[in-house]
């Protein structure tokens, strides 16, 4: 069997290819390890001016972390997801401070932890294919892998409405939102790839891409960036769930039905999350808030419950505990947020 990441030179570029196909390219703690020794390599060899990401298959980068092993983890006590989610965000932190241009190729599906590989990279490239979302209060998470503060930067309140409702973002939306900066076609890609292997700096990476780039497609979210920023300012789950479905727009009724099918406790959490990041320095700081709210979601049922109705037994019926958003307390929230005694990431 082939492995799960591949790494091989190619001219001046250290080349990472992420090789589980069949499985979306879905991340195993075994492929973090290797894509993390695999950068380590690369930046430490003097051969090497540019690190690429991508993946295998012609469906996408990487769908996020693999949730099926996530889930029997969780079950039993949630050891081995807690070092997979130390080692995942300590490689999010050493990809965003790369010293050599990090190209990231986002074709295809690319979510959760497959963002965290991505788009904290110093190119990130979106093609026609593109289909990019932070899914997790779908399955009782809280958007991580510093997706959270990708979130909370985006212009106005796109990120509290793409993070409550785990909708996707297509390619002019990505660029729109800060996890992208250039459209290439996905017929284009071999082309910048065998540009990129010819660039021995800097100047010439920015060349081979703005030769191959291209304007995005429309952002669909553009157009609708009233009814998101005027409804999504509220202070609390439960007022912007009021305002979407008082506001007479047909998209914000919808918004407000994926708000609601979601994990309240996911949901009311993944709010708090955003508007603290919004004011954290870095983010290190943001993946340290993460590993704590990630580490006491494990805790929780709704994450063993939400991952089973979604990809275990795929009835698509979670039954969350708390079951609404009004039986959520403030404490639910708040404990998330607590240092964890002798288990924080510590990256700040």
């Amino acid at each position: 069997m082939s492995r799960e990441v591949q790494d091989f030179q190619d001219g001046w570029v250290g080349r990472i290819v992420l090789n589980r196909p069949r499985a979306l390219n879905s991340l195993t703690h075994d492929m973090i390890t290797a894509v993390r020794e695999a950068v380590d390599a690369w930046i430490a060899d003097g051969t090497v001016r540019t690190i690429v990401l991508t993946g295998a298959g012609e469906r996408g980068l990487c769908a996020g972390a693999d949730i099926r092993a996530m889930h029997d983890d969780a079950k039993a006590g949630g050891a081995g997801a807690r070092a997979f989610f130390r080692d995942e965000y300590r490689l999010n932190a050493l990809i965003a401070r790369c010293p050599k241009p990090y190209v990231a190729v986002m074709d295809g599906i690319t979510m959760g932890g497959g963002v965290g590989l991505s788009a904290h990279g110093s190119v990130r490239i979106v093609t026609e294919r593109s289909v990019i979302a932070m899914p997790e209060t779908r399955i009782g998470l809280v958007p991580d892998v510093g997706g959270s503060g990708l979130l909370a930067h985006a212009p106005g309140e796109l990120g509290t409405h793409l993070g409550l409702t785990s909708a996707s973002m297509g390619p002019g939306d990505a660029l729109l939102c800060g996890f992208a900066d250039h459209f290439v076609p996905s017929a284009k890609i071999p082309d910048l790839l065998f540009a990129l292997a010819a660039a021995p700096d800097v100047e010439a990476v920015t060349a081979a891409v703005a030769a191959e780039a291209e304007p995005a497609p429309p952002s669909a979210l553009a157009a609708q960036r009233e009814w998101i920023d005027a409804c999504y300012a509220a202070d609390t789950v439960e007022e912007i769930v009021e305002r979407l479905l008082d506001c007479g727009v047909r998209e914000a009724k919808e918004a407000a039905e994926l708000v609601l099918a979601n994990s309240p406790t996911a949901v009311k959490t993944t709010l708090a999350a955003l508007r603290r990041a919004r004011s954290l320095p870095s983010l290190e700081a943001v993946l340290d808030q993460e590993y704590r709210i990630s580490c006491a979601a494990l805790d929780s049922h709704d994450l063993v419950e939400g991952i089973r109705a979604q990809v275990i037994d795929k009835d698509r019926n979670p039954r969350w505990s708390p079951a609404t958003l009004a039986e959520v307390t403030e404490a639910d929230v708040a404990r998330h947020f607590t240092p964890r005694e002798g288990d924080e990431l510590g990256l700040a």
